[in-house]
């Protein structure tokens, strides 16, 4: 047995010191089973090529075999609330169109003309039905064919079927999911523990909040990556680690489409020394962005008091009052922590109960050298009330930072020293004479995993 095997099954391959679980011991209520789970089997310490990232052939082989067989969330529920309402989701050279019907479902249609191809809708919106702006070939919302202008030149298509073709459709947490292949496992199966996991936070109910888009100059998994891990943390956002246990997080890997990060917040990271519990309850408040407060006016910490759980009682009344829920019974985990699940391929989002972060990477149009970030952050309103209004999608230029966009307070400024590093990975990898990466053995094994289920689908 080697030693990367020897780490990861002793002590779960952490840093010397607290573990996340050590922090858990600590909570003075009952802490839910599934955060109390360890999950991270040795999955190997071999290179990844760089022509994963950077080969059009590659690239290709993904449009082939992964996009056109994995569940992809679209878009939410709430951004479809009357009929007619749809969104065009594209993804590389496929196009669909998920709308809500007159009898209030949702369908996927492919986005093209059955007459001469053009794309019916060419951006999201509200229509009484699917009419072509080329020659007028009209359907409805259902899908069914209303007929064409000079209907009497067609008779040699009147025997055919002429509805539009489908993709599968369905929903969970609020969101919008499709899939290309009608052979798919279901979705909650193709979910394995996510749903479950889940369960104390039900994504249904909250509200679209903050919604951002941009292009990045990287391939999608490059993007992905980079929020799959905290070890980039020590070096790329040292402002917040007064506050953050980086290399204390926990790693997991569940069957093939779920892994999850744990980055504990409220302490210092290891890498420090001498940090005081006021400054790390001051700098959480000030630079988080997912705090009760984004600032440390007002705060009067009383000595020997704990700054991971002064913030987690400062965030449980807020969450409350914001909420209308009772959050007695709310671990401080749940209330502060990093707890981030991805769901294969490119599907992320934050467990907790304030500001549920979002993260969605695809590839920008046919292009293995550049992706599309999409970010949501999902809010509470009081229970009883009626449910705010999404936030529309706000398009960021290339040009322009993510720190442009107030709304995302801050982590506009941590996405842009994301963005600062991930085209210069893209390019570090073309003029890589190792021709591939090494990742770290426990730290990185949530990417590891992912190639992994990449590769079980491209060699299927």
């Amino acid at each position: 047995m080697n030693n990367a095997t020897k780490k990861l099954q002793g002590d779960g391959g952490r840093f010397e010191g607290t573990t996340w679980q050590d922090l858990l011991d600590k909570e003075t209520v009952e802490v839910p089973d599934f955060l109390r789970e360890k999950s991270n089997p040795y999955l190997g310490d071999e290179d990844l090529s760089v022509d994963r990232y950077i080969s059009k052939d590659f690239f290709d082989l993904e449009k082939e075999k992964l996009w056109s067989k994995v569940w992809q969330m679209v878009c939410r529920e709430e951004d479809l609330p009357e009929s007619g309402d749809h969104v065009v989701y594209d993804i590389i050279d496929q196009s669909v169109i998920v709308v809500r019907t007159n009898e209030g479902t949702l369908k996927g249609f492919i986005n093209s003309c059955l007459h001469r191809g053009r794309s019916l809708r060419d951006e999201s919106g509200t229509v009484g039905e699917f009419r072509c702006p080329f020659h007028g070939a009209t359907w409805n919302l259902e899908g069914e064919f209303q007929g064409i202008p000079c209907q009497w030149d067609f008779e040699h298509l009147e025997d055919r079927d002429m509805s539009l073709p489908e993709v599968q459709v369905d929903t969970w947490g609020g969101f919008v999911f499709i899939n290309f292949d009608h052979n798919c496992k279901p979705l909650e199966e193709y979910m394995e523990v996510m749903p479950e996991h889940f369960s104390r936070y039900p994504l249904e109910k909250y509200f679209k909040g903050v919604h951002v888009k941009r292009v990045m100059n990287c391939n999608w998994k490059v993007g992905a990556e980079a929020f799959m891990e905290s070890y980039h943390t020590v070096e790329t956002h040292k402002q917040i680690l007064t506050f953050t246990g980086d290399a204390n997080s926990q790693y997991d890997t569940y069957g093939d489409h779920i892994s999850r990060s744990v980055t504990p917040m409220g302490v210092a990271s290891p890498h420090l020394e001498g940090i005081s519990e006021e400054a790390i309850t001051r700098d959480i408040l000030k630079l988080s962005g997912r705090m009760a407060k984004d600032s440390d006016e007002g705060v009067d910490m009383p000595d020997g008091v704990d700054a991971r759980r002064y913030v987690a009682d400062m965030n449980r009344g807020m969450f409350e009052e914001a909420s209308g829920q009772d959050l007695s019974g709310a671990t401080m985990a749940e209330l502060e922590d990093a707890i981030l699940y991805s769901l294969f391929p490119n599907f992320q989002v934050w467990i907790g109960y304030n500001g549920n972060i979002v993260y969605k990477f695809i590839p920008n149009g046919d292009d293995p050298d550049s992706c599309i970030f999409e970010v949501m952050i999902l809010l509470r309103y009081p229970e009883g009330s009626e449910r705010p209004d999404p936030a529309p999608c706000h398009v960021i230029p290339a040009d322009e930072s993510f720190s442009s966009y107030p709304n995302l307070g801050a982590l506009g400024p941590v996405f842009d020293q994301d963005d600062a590093n991930l085209p210069a990975v893209q390019k570090g990898m073309k003029a890589s004479h190792k021709k591939a990466v090494s990742l770290a053995s426990y730290q990185e094994s949530r990417i590891r995993h992912l190639h992994q289920t990449i590769d079980k689908y491209l060699n299927a």
